[in-house]
């Protein structure tokens, strides 16, 4: 930590490099998400127009999740080496071509290619957490990271709300569906390409510049230390970020499918109901970052993990209760439930991930998120199946949801760096 890390966050201001940072990183992972998930409310729509069957459907559901794991391994990497400055904007402009051009592809195969390109701006996410962790102290990094990953994902509650609004004007405007969904990704393309400006421009690597500044003064290269992979605590905390995260994607990409075949509701009302499961993230998320702050601050990083174990546990039992619900009304309630605990235990993870070895926040970040879109993809078989109904596979994901919390309640997270417990480290020679 250094000393001009931030020990508050101040949410309304923008007077400090650290909360431009924080409001831009945020921003950064919210259109990544809406590029990310655009397609996926559309996917009623398209899935009519490219004459997909349930198992192509689901193909293209793994795919948008499964090139994100390479590429949050790739980006946590290069956050270490050249600062996510750099990534992030790199990262946006990169990404934005397949985004953009979504909407050439006529084939079940083109469409595939295209999800799996648009895949790779999910490793935005590594980039948010790092750069949360550079600029704020040990005592909230739980909170920042929280708030700026519960907000940046607020990208996919606002995706499956508006995207269907998008196609729907642009129908209006007198274009047939086939049309209209390809048009609708222009859109966030050009918010990606807004944001890398912004990014560019008005954030720093660290509170003291940037990497390749702070570097040349100091002579350090930032080596990156493998050994880390080797980490029980590394391989636990990957583990419960594919049960919540990787559950949230699965989510994400499933609910309008979902709600329009099971309960029968037209587009932009299935895609509201879905949103609402994404909306969760303006405050759940966050109150898992802050309530892990404050049990770290009480009982150390056992207190973190028993409140990461609680919250999974929750998780799962509510998403069995989705599954097996009589009627829409229990279900939306059921998925508010499931959701409230998922979203908590997303944050919960990423306030123990920058306290494991903080030499190496970016590989473990990148490690630890290219779980959750390891869950995601796997998940995804499931929804693929045509022998397994969507309650099936929720029910399935539920009680894996159930095991791994048993998991993490039993591993010991120790305390790497006193800070944590927000008394001062100890002196070293």
């Amino acid at each position: 930590m250094t000393n001009k890390q931030l020990d508050r966050i101040r949410l309304f201001s923008l007077d400090t490099i650290q909360m431009r940072t924080f409001h831009i990183t945020w921003l950064m992972f919210f259109v990544c998400f809406f590029g990310w998930f655009g397609l996926a409310p559309l996917m009623p729509a398209i899935r009519a127009d490219l004459g997909l069957t349930k198992a192509q459907v689901g193909n293209t559901i793994i795919a948008s999740v499964s090139s994100t794991i390479i590429a949050r391994l790739l980006i946590g990497k290069l956050c270490d080496r050249i600062g996510p400055r750099k990534t992030a904007v790199g990262l946006l402009l990169i990404g934005s071509i397949p985004v953009l051009l979504a909407g050439l592809a006529t084939s079940y195969t083109t469409f595939l290619l295209f999800r799996l390109a648009i895949g790779v701006i999910g490793a935005s996410f590594v980039v948010t957490q790092f750069h949360t962790s550079m600029m704020f102290a040990a005592r909230i990094k739980g909170t920042a990271n929280a708030i700026t990953g519960g907000w940046g994902n607020l990208g996919g509650g606002v995706t499956n709300m508006v995207m269907p609004l998008i196609f729907s004007a642009i129908v209006g405007f007198g274009y047939a569906p086939h049309y209209a969904w390809r048009y609708a990704m222009v859109v966030p393309a050009v918010m990606m390409w807004v944001v890398a400006y912004l990014y560019y421009r008005y954030t720093a690597d660290t509170p003291e510049g940037n990497f390749s500044d702070v570097r040349k003064a100091s002579g350090a290269a930032g080596p990156t230390n493998w050994s880390v992979l080797a980490d029980w605590r590394v391989a636990a905390l990957t583990l419960a970020y594919a049960m919540c995260f990787g559950m949230e994607i699965t989510f994400d990409n499933v609910a309008s499918l979902h709600f329009v075949d099971t309960f029968h509701l037209p587009l932009a009302r299935a895609g509201f109901w879905a949103g609402l499961f994404g909306f969760m993230n303006v405050f759940a998320r966050a109150l898992g970052g802050f309530l892990s702050d404050k049990a770290g601050l009480r009982w150390g990083m056992r207190g973190k993990g028993g409140l990461l174990a609680g919250a999974l546990l929750l998780e799962g039992l509510g998403l069995i209760a989705f599954a097996h619900a009589p009627s829409f009304v229990l279900a939306i309630s059921f998925m508010l439930t499931f959701a409230l605990f998922l979203k908590m235990a997303n944050g919960a993870v990423y306030g123990i991930v920058p306290f494991v070895n903080e030499k190496n926040v970016g590989l473990i970040s990148g490690v630890v998120g290219a779980g959750g879109n390891l869950g995601g993809m796997l998940f995804g078989f499931l929804f693929k199946s045509d022998t397994i109904t969507y309650g099936e596979a929720f029910t399935y994901i539920g009680t894996t949801v159930v095991i791994i919390a048993a998991v993490v309640s039993l591993t010991r997270f120790r305390k790497e760096d006193p800070a944590v417990s927000g008394r001062p480290a100890p002196a070293t020679a």
